[in-house]
């Protein structure tokens, strides 16, 4: 295996993510580039190039981790200048999607990858190369039920399209109906 750009994130179902697809074609009428629907995701930490000797201790981390499931209500559109992005987003993000990406770094840095600085904004991004945006809520909400998270990798090819593939899942526990 050679060295590889990784992250862990959120991958959606069939039925998030063809929601997901029509609020990109509904909120990206001024035009930019749509994410590959099999390729839509929110990611929790992205760790960048990740050698061979690596990966076992990130395997572990991930193993380590325990979360119950949670769900998200994606409910607010944004657009970000800067890198010409078209987002999706909750307006409250669970406490436990939080933890999720604390208990991810923490344990990433016993493995030599140092901790974001920038705060976690959690957001899938629907469309790259916007020339222009708008910000404002999505209607309806799009319910999204996290029952695992992923370690991805980027498929860049030199002469194929970026793609993600999964190469490692965890289930989330159930969610403890005794917990207020």
């Amino acid at each position: 295996m050679a060295d590889q750009r990784l992250f862990f994130g959120l991958w959606p179902d069939r039925k998030v993510r063809d929601r997901l697809v029509r609020a990109g074609r509904q909120f990206g009428e001024a035009g930019g580039r749509q994410h590959h629907p099999d390729d839509l995701h929110m990611t929790l930490v992205f760790l960048g190039k990740v050698t061979e000797q690596q990966l076992p201790c990130v395997k572990s981390v991930a193993d380590a981790v325990d979360v119950e499931r949670f769900s998200l209500a994606l409910n607010r559109v944004g657009y970000w200048s800067r890198p010409r992005i078209l987002w999706c987003g909750p307006e409250t993000i669970p406490d436990v999607l939080n933890d999720l990406v604390a208990d991810l770094k923490q344990g990433l840095q016993a493995c030599g990858f140092a901790a974001e600085q920038r705060t976690y904004k959690p957001h899938v991004t629907l469309l790259r190369k916007m020339r222009h945006g708008e910000s404002g809520l999505l209607e309806p909400t799009i319910e999204w039920e996290a029952r695992e998270f992923v370690l991805a990798a980027s498929g860049n090819g030199p002469d194929t399209p970026s793609r993600y593939r999964v190469i490692g899942r965890w289930p989330m526990g159930a969610i403890n109906s005794t917990s207020a």
